[in-house]
């Protein structure tokens, strides 16, 4: 919900540092697979309950997954090999982090932790299987140009589950209100993904149907 209004923020923040990575010969690949093993760091460190080193690195995490797509772009690098790591290593970070406090409290956060993973998967097919047939209808991105497929919003986005992350880590004695408020939130975002990805695909079918149905007329 909120990515269209942080990313705007963030991006001529990055920039001096895309331009410093560039003349340094790194690519975007690169960043994308240092940054998602930055980010793995973060599960040990949560299991032995050191939640501001954890905290850091999620932050690293997030740095860099805003500067492999920010130096893609700028170095005229973007691919579908690159958009396909990035979002892969993205949803697998994503699914690590509550893994982590699973691991430090077994009793207190084992079914929290299930529901919001469960929920997790729900966003994360319901974007993804939309993306898809997105890309097969050549549907518009007027809200991400710059990303390598559609992305169909939601309440909860990236910048909301970080921000869950960070409230994880600032407070892990709440961590399983945390989780069942957030998955209550996704929950709501898969219904209306499901709902309107599939009345945008049945209108996009119509259309394409439309004009044969017209010529088998005449």
């Amino acid at each position: 919900m909120l990515d269209r209004f942080i990313t705007p923020i963030i991006k001529p923040v990055l920039l001096p540092v895309v331009m410093l990575l560039h003349k340094r010969k790194v690519t975007a690949d690169q960043l994308t697979v240092v940054g998602f093993l930055i980010g793995l760091l973060a599960v040990p460190l949560l299991a032995f309950e050191l939640w501001y080193a954890a905290l850091a690195a999620i932050v690293l995490n997030r740095i860099f997954d805003g500067l492999d797509g920010a130096l893609a772009r700028y170095s005229k690098q973007s691919s579908s090999a690159g958009g396909f790591l990035d979002i892969t290593l993205d949803f697998l970070f994503y699914a690590a982090i509550p893994l982590g406090f699973v691991f430090a409290n077994p009793e207190q956060n084992a079914i929290a932790g299930a529901v919001l993973l469960a929920t997790f998967i729900g966003t994360g097919s319901s974007f993804l299987a939309f993306a898809i047939a997105a890309e097969k209808f050549k549907l518009d991105k007027p809200q991400f140009k710059y990303k390598s497929f559609y992305y169909l919003n939601g309440l909860t986005e990236g910048t909301e589950t970080i921000a869950l992350f960070v409230a994880f880590c600032l407070w892990p004695q709440h961590f399983a209100l945390l989780a069942y408020g957030f998955a209550f939130a996704c929950a709501i975002t898969i219904v209306t993904r499901i709902h309107g990805g599939y009345h945008t695909l049945k209108q996009q079918e119509a259309i394409l149907q439309s004009p044969q149905e017209v010529t088998h007329d005449q």
